[in-house]
């Protein structure tokens, strides 16, 4: 007897999914543990594998759309097996259609089903032209929830090409580069430049020139099932087969590598262009990037960045008020930073710590040919290995518990003419000076840049902002939710010390953490201020941590 498969509930928060890539199609012989479908949850894409053997008799869900969890995924069965059943009874097992669906919405679901043989369904939006691609406004970062289009790179009559970057997307984290996937000619801008739309709206349709596509716009983008709707699939499947999905690498080069690939590589701060993909034409699976060891490379130096403004120059003429709109960014860090400050109870503790050793141990480490570290690579070497002793501070409220984080990731912010950014070192407890310094250069040079992607800007546990560059002596920040601290580095000053009873001159540095009381009660943030200042007056102690 057939068997229904419907959506899974593959995350506690996870209301519907969304199918990114289906393995299998109708008519295929189904194995138990082969993946059936690349299933992308509101955290993750993850492969779904078949628990019964049998043939794939009904697609429910069409790739690149999603449903609701529980809703009809798939049918497996014998060949040639009926299932008018299941599928008029809306994807509900037979033992419990009655419970699970109300009339309506059997009636609907139906109808949806119904596609394959009819040639339109008026529910379902406008009919897509022949040819014709719709693309939508991408989700870019976990957090994003609608997009600004910062400039348009095409303009409507211009031809594109797979790989054109069509428009520059300004996030609530960065703006990025945003590449067409298909050729064409750009028939249609959904969202005028600098104008702002919600994730999956239509952003562009791009098709063969001189394609009227108003009926495709006034039904907001949705496909209707045009004729033949199973044989188009079938050839659109082969077509995914054929070409592999790519991503770009650091270096701008084009990648194949799976979504659930994509998704632990960036998870895990690897960078997937140096994997060896074992799939087929070179894709990289799963499993490559989790057997994946980095050799151990120091990062290459980066350019020096062009110096930039912390903030844009603003034109003062006398008696006169301007405005400036807020950026996308802007308006995001407004939003962040209030709910971050009025919804964590903050309280803040200060040290002064005697800098003579970490200067001698900078000097000599600067010695060495093709190296260049900073106080500040110093500050945060010596925070990563302070939080492996202190695991309470590198952790996160999250209402009913506290989330214990077992990667070190610490997020260094950077002031952007737009604002502030904070870029993540992944992994930081197990990188060198030279990693630290090379990192940092580059993805400061980045941001300022607007060239740094969502990912690297995600995923961090504790942060960093240093404000000594500008001479500030002592600050106090505001922490970067979800971490439940961020440390405030002064500059270093030379001044008059008391050391073994007598008055000598001293190099001083005050460091100000900012605490999150729901996490780190105050005797825990003293203990990990203590075990810092330990690490800076005596660098040596690192190599023991």
């Amino acid at each position: 007897m057939a068997e229904v498969i419907t959506m899974p509930r593959l995350s506690d928060t996870m209301t519907e999914g969304k199918v990114s890539k289906w393995h299998k199609k109708v008519g295929d012989t189904v194995k138990e543990g082969d993946i059936l479908a690349e299933i992308e949850t509101d955290k993750a894409v993850q492969d779904f594998e078949s628990e019964i053997n049998g043939t794939l008799l009904f697609v429910g869900v069409e790739e690149g759309n999603a449903a609701p969890v529980d809703s009809i995924l798939a049918i497996i069965g014998k060949e040639g097996e009926d299932i008018s059943s299941l599928t008029n009874g809306g994807g509900a097992k037979p033992d419990a259609a009655a419970e699970s669906k109300s009339e309506e919405e059997s009636k609907t679901q139906g109808e949806s089903t119904d596609v394959e043989t009819e040639s339109t369904d008026s529910t379902s939006g406008a009919e897509v032209p022949e040819g014709v691609e719709v693309i939508t406004m991408p989700r870019l970062s976990d957090t994003m929830t609608e997009g600004k289009v910062a400039k348009w790179q095409k303009n409507v009559g211009d031809t594109v090409k797979e790989g054109d970057i069509l428009a520059e997307i300004e996030t609530d984290k960065a703006v990025q580069d945003f590449e067409s996937e298909v050729n064409g000619t750009l028939l249609y801008q959904g969202v005028a430049e600098g104008d702002a739309a919600e994730v999956d709206k239509i952003l562009a349709i791009i098709g063969p020139a001189g394609t009227d596509v108003s009926g495709v716009v006034s039904g907001g983008g949705k496909k209707a099932a045009a004729p033949k709707a199973e044989a188009k699939t079938e050839t659109k499947t082969e077509d995914k087969k054929e070409e592999a999905p790519v991503a770009a690498s650091s270096t701008g080069e084009r990648i194949a590598i799976s979504p659930l690939a994509k998704k632990i590589a960036q998870d895990k701060g690897v960078d997937f262009s140096a994997i060896k993909g074992s799939g087929e034409n070179g894709r990289i699976v799963k499993k490559d990037v989790e057997n994946y060891q980095p050799s151990a490379q120091p990062a290459a130096a980066a350019s020096t960045p062009k110096a930039v403004s912390a903030q844009p120059s603003v034109a003062f003429t006398p008696g006169e008020d301007s405005e400036t709109v807020n950026s996308q960014m802007r308006n995001i860090i407004a939003k962040r930073l209030g709910e971050s400050k009025f919804t964590a109870p903050h309280y803040y503790l200060t040290v002064e710590i005697n800098m003579d050793k970490a200067i001698e141990a900078r000097k000599e480490m600067n010695a060495v040919p093709d190296t260049k570290v900073s106080f500040n690579d110093m500050v945060i070497k010596a925070v990563a290995v302070a939080l492996r002793k202190h695991p309470q501070v590198n952790s996160s409220w999250a209402g009913d518990k506290i989330i214990h984080h077992g990667n070190i990731n610490v997020g260094v912010a950077v002031a952007v003419p737009d604002g502030l950014v904070v870029p993540v070192l992944k992994n930081t407890d197990f990188m060198s000076y030279n990693d630290i310094s090379a990192s940092v250069k580059d993805m400061a040079g980045r941001a300022k840049t607007k060239a740094l992607k969502a990912n690297e800007m995600e995923g961090s546990t504790f942060s960093v902002s240093n404000l000594g560059m500008f001479g500030i002596e002592t600050f106090t920040s505001i922490i970067n939710q979800p971490n439940s601290a961020i440390l405030s580095v002064g500059a270093i000053v030379e001044k008059p010390i008391v050391k073994n009873g007598q008055i000598v001159v001293g190099n001083t540095m005050k460091l100000s953490l900012a605490c999150d009381h729901r996490v780190i009660d105050g005797a825990t943030g003293a203990q990990f201020l203590q075990t810092l200042r330990t690490y800076l007056e005596s660098p040596l102690t690192l190599l023991l941590g």
